[in-house]
């Protein structure tokens, strides 16, 4: 699992960075999800598509939302991931 800081990307005037999470797909290829941003995940058969495939994805998440939730939303931050055991 890689975990870290993704690309920082450009809505209109606005850069925005977004802490993503890229998991080994079963099926082969890689997911991503964009934690603050619920819903938005994307997949790819290699690392370079998946990133170009998540910056997308965000890019179409932000156009759907006002400047007012933008803010609200964003102000949220990824502090950790913490592997958790349970019994099943």
């Amino acid at each position: 699992m890689f975990y870290g800081k993704f690309e920082r990307i450009n809505v209109g005037d606005v850069m925005y960075e977004f802490d993503t999470i890229i998991v080994e797909d079963e099926a082969g290829g890689y997911v991503a999800f964009v934690p603050v941003l619920p819903g938005c995940h994307t997949q790819g058969d290699s690392l370079q598509e998946l990133l170009e495939n998540v910056k997308e994805a965000i890019e179409l998440y932000l156009e759907t939302m006002t400047e007012e939730e933008k803010k609200e939303l964003l102000r949220q931050r990824v502090v950790g991931i913490q592997k958790v055991k349970a019994l099943a």
